[in-house]
């Protein structure tokens, strides 16, 4: 029987705060009209200060969640985020590989906050194995300069910065510009190698956005589950995180997050 919504699945760690990872990724999910469904990569204990503490779960555990959900559920579209070790991310680029459907990306290196979520020695199975599984990979620039060694100092360098994503095989590369210092856009280049598609928003004087990176991934994997071709789903993903981050709002002593729900 056809499922009535589209069905997106992410692969990624929880956020106790439920500002970023599994939490936000399902908040966003749900907001763009498509049924979210999770595989649990790590569990952290976070909230609006930082990332107290991470545990991951065994490679076994995210394997049968994977199998679970899609051989009896199925599945239109995956996003990844926090993967944490070498090992989880062999696992999961495993996965993916025997998959027909668009995969997001998300190389999650660090934390809002600064807190380490990947381990060094898993920075070359990200390259090898799984971006050359995903249709689109989604670096921020500290990822960007941790994967490819490629600093970006200005809008002249994402140019250089995707093409040095696309080395590692993913169908398309969406480089953030949001972390560029001053200018009063936040610019994303969105580029398979041929075509390129500059994406440009206000930047809003809002402190409160974590989770940013999430939400922004998990909407481009709901777009294209609902059928809308890359830079179609980019576009529109981009347009919901502008606005949920201009909705971002406080929680706690800290950084708050975006507001997932804005529309509603």
């Amino acid at each position: 029987m056809k499922p009535l919504k589209p069905l997106v699945l992410t692969v990624a760690g929880s956020d106790s705060g439920g500002g970023a990872g599994i939490q936000a990724d399902l908040k966003t999910m749900l907001a763009l009209g498509t049924h979210g469904m999770s595989v649990v990569t790590a569990v952290t204990a976070q909230n609006s200060l930082g990332v107290q503490g991470a545990w991951e779960l065994p490679p076994e555990a995210v394997r049968a969640q994977f199998r679970s959900v899609v051989d009896d559920i199925g599945v239109h579209a995956v996003k990844t985020g926090m993967l944490a070790s070498a090992p989880l991310v062999r696992t999961v680029a495993g996965l993916l590989a025997g998959l027909d459907v668009p995969v997001v990306v998300d190389p999650v290196g660090v934390s809002k906050h600064g807190d380490a979520l990947l381990a060094a020695t898993a920075l070359d199975s990200v390259r090898q194995e799984l971006l050359p599984t995903a249709t689109v990979a989604t670096p921020n620039l500290d990822e960007v300069a941790q994967l490819t060694g490629v600093v970006v100092e200005g809008e002249d360098d994402l140019r250089a910065a995707a093409a040095a994503i696309l080395e590692f095989g993913p169908r398309w590369a969406l480089v953030k510009g949001g972390h560029l210092p001053g200018g009063a856009d936040a610019v994303d280049l969105l580029t398979d190698g041929r075509e390129e598609h500059w994406l440009r928003a206000p930047r809003h004087d809002n402190r409160h956005t974590h989770g940013t990176g999430c939400t922004l991934a998990s909407a481009v994997a709901a777009y294209l589950a609902r059928g809308l071709s890359v830079p179609e789903a980019v576009r529109a993903a981009k347009e919901y995180v502008t606005g949920a981050i201009a909705a971002g709002f406080p929680l706690g002593s800290g950084l708050g997050p975006v507001d997932h729900g804005w529309r509603l």
